[in-house]
């Protein structure tokens, strides 16, 4: 299974040139035989993170988006408040397992605010901005990628007309009340 991804790197300080994290993340996703679609740059501010997100998400066929930077305690750290301004509804375990994972490296993970969502068949992970930590969360989730992708994607699941046979074949035999 191909799958897509758009990172976007939220910093005042990095161009493309120089964003060491989403250079290594692109490396991780070429890695596993997938494919990075789409890589910028995106200033710290809510509005404008959000706004790449919608872009990522609505404009192109990515099926992953992984934010880099912002999920911390600074002031200028807005990327979580951005994922859930486009966000159809959040992800916790995935952020979750991230911060396990890290913690079992550094007491630090506990600081971090990132969140996990999903908008329509898209996932968005928020990733911290260091290339150490993105590589240790990215570590920590990696492996339920396919399967998370899959899911959103309709399979495993019955269709609405698989579904709708079912109840009709219950309701024929009494079963529902």
């Amino acid at each position: 299974m191909t799958i897509k991804f758009a990172i976007i790197t939220c910093s005042d300080t990095r161009t493309l040139e120089t964003d060491e994290a989403g250079q290594k993340l692109e490396e991780l996703i070429a890695e596993q035989g997938w494919e990075c679609i789409r890589r910028v740059v995106e200033m710290d501010e809510r509005p404008f993170i959000a706004g790449a997100l919608l872009d990522a998400c609505d404009n192109t066929d990515a099926d992953v988006v992984l934010t880099c930077g912002g999920s911390g305690l600074s002031l200028r750290d807005v990327t979580p408040e951005a994922t859930r301004d486009v966000a159809d509804r959040e992800v916790p375990g995935i952020a979750e397992a991230m911060r396990v994972h890290s913690l079992a490296i550094t007491p630090f993970a506990m600081l971090s605010r990132a969140i996990c969502a999903q908008r329509g068949r898209t996932l968005i992970i928020n990733l911290p901005g260091s290339t150490k930590a993105a590589t240790e969360n990215w570590e920590g989730i990696v492996a339920a990628l396919p399967h998370a992708v899959k899911m959103m994607a309709g399979g495993g699941h019955d269709t609405q007309k698989g579904l709708s046979e079912k109840l009709s074949a219950a309701a024929a035999r009494g079963e529902l009340g």
